[in-house]
């Protein structure tokens, strides 16, 4: 059974220099805890925490399609050319 991605921590950040605008917070989500992606997000912690969680849906349910359907493959061996 495929482990999920679930968020680590969502904290209040600075922007980024080239960011305009306030109320900015980074995220972690991770994967088996050894793998992460890290990102920001502007807007109230209530819009960002909906952002992120939806974030994390769509990951797990991209990640249990490619292992919840086992399905063969058939697969046809065609002769090579004798030139």
């Amino acid at each position: 059974m495929p482990q999920s991605y679930e968020i680590v921590s969502v904290e209040k950040a600075k922007p980024t220099p080239d960011a305009e605008g306030s109320d900015w917070y980074s995220y972690v989500i991770s994967y088996e805890g050894a793998d992460s992606i890290t990102g920001y997000r502007q807007g109230s912690r209530t819009a960002v925490m909906t952002a992120i969680e939806e974030i994390v849906a769509q990951l797990n349910k991209r990640h249990l399609g490619q292992f919840s359907k086992p399905g063969r493959v058939h697969l046809v061996l065609t002769p090579k050319n004798k030139s």
